[in-house]
């Protein structure tokens, strides 16, 4: 049966030559899977998998992709990738993506969000074959002021600590490469060239560390408390689908029109969404039937972490047509669901990956999803 998200696409991807860096960790390997279930020839330039389990090894993406182990610090490799896989399509998400990590190794963090990218970024510019390509960096790149209304694209970039710092600079690197090289002025190729930030993703498949879903199936599993430290911090969750969907429809927009779609884009929830991790934890507890949660105090030495972020996602919906598909409540359900047919042990997570993509994707066909009519009204 055909796969409803080529429906939503409008079969664009279809034998599209595509490059994901980052295609190893939980946003690039579901990204990675549904763009090869939408007909993509799909490339990937990554590290090995940083936990065990993971789901880029659950649902098999070595058996349907070109996987290419390696570091983007390296540029040899970037350009013999490039060279190799000759993409049409970029979505660059590798990264050094922990906020603790940055405290512990900070020359990495940089050398890899800020020189890595750079990398990338050259290796686009003298690429005979790309089209279009998307940068995801994330929503901690605002210089975060604890406003209790959500950051625009037109905000200032910033970050306390050093991970946000980094997306930071990533973000003002991005935006120069754009003016410099790919916009019709530019010195380079015209192409489509976008940045874009998430809120917290969750949904099944995560076991990164340092992460509130992670930690809840760590402790669930060996039939421990949850142990919250910071309950009251409050962040834009989504499902991992949400936001991916808003790349897809982003990447199919610059090819189509790549002067009007280039630049910076917010991709989050609706804003009733934005809940504080203490709730997540018990709605989650809840989802799954059985667990408890342990408040303790925040060590006063630990690291700095935002208290309060949110995302605007006005330009999104008023200029792209793309809205959020799944509220919290299904959010959590669906990620329940994943690690529970996980744990059974005898469940074939590439199937189970591939019908919450196909579920999502009806539901986007539906009334729920205004930008599946919209995509076609932005082709005109």
């Amino acid at each position: 049966m055909e796969s409803m998200g080529l429906k939503v696409f409008g079969d664009i991807f279809r034998g599209k030559r595509v490059l994901i860096t980052g295609h190893t960790g939980f946003k690039g390997s579901w990204l990675a899977l549904w763009l090869h279930e939408l007909g993509a020839e799909v490339a990937g330039l990554a590290l090995l998998p940083d936990t065990s389990p993971s789901h880029f090894e659950l649902v098999g993406l070595r058996d349907i992709m070109n996987h290419i182990e390696g570091d983007i610090r390296d540029p040899h490799l970037v350009n013999e990738t490039f060279e190799t896989a000759k993409p049409e399509i970029v979505f660059h998400l590798a990264a050094q993506a922990l906020v603790r990590d940055s405290y512990d190794n900070p020359k990495k963090t940089f050398d890899t969000n800020i020189g890595g990218t750079v990398n990338i970024l050259e290796a686009v510019r003298v690429s005979s074959s790309v089209k279009a390509a998307v940068v995801i960096t994330s929503d901690k790149c605002y210089e975060n002021k604890e406003w209790v209304w959500g950051y625009r694209e037109n905000d200032p970039m910033g970050g306390h600590d050093l991970y946000s710092a980094s997306k930071g600079a990533t973000e003002i690197v991005c935006s120069a490469y754009r003016r410099s090289f790919f916009d019709k002025a530019g010195r380079g190729p015209h192409i489509g060239f976008a940045t874009v930030r998430a809120g917290n993703v969750i949904g099944g498949g995560d076991w990164a560390r340092d992460r509130i879903i992670p930690d809840c199936i760590r402790a669930l599993s060996a039939n421990k408390s949850i142990v919250i430290r910071n309950p009251n911090a409050t962040r834009p969750w989504q499902h991992v689908l949400d936001p991916l969907s808003g790349y897809l429809f982003l990447a199919q927009q610059l090819l189509n029109d790549p002067d009007r779609f280039s630049g910076a884009w917010n991709f989050g929830p609706a804003d009733i969404e934005h809940i504080n991790v203490e709730e997540l934890a018990k709605r989650f507890v809840t989802a799954w039937g059985e667990g408890r949660i342990e408040l303790v105090e925040s060590n006063r030495s630990a690291p700095h972490e935002a208290n309060l972020l949110r995302l605007s996602i006005d330009k999104a919906a008023y200029e792209l047509g793309w809205f959020p598909v799944l509220n919290g409540s299904t959010a959590i359900d669906w990620t329940v669901n994943w690690y529970k047919d996980w744990q059974e042990g005898d469940k074939n997570l590439r199937e189970i990956s591939l019908d919450q993509v196909h579920e999502y994707t009806g539901i986007a066909l539906g009334k729920n999803a205004k930008w599946v009519d919209q995509s076609q009204k932005l082709k005109a």
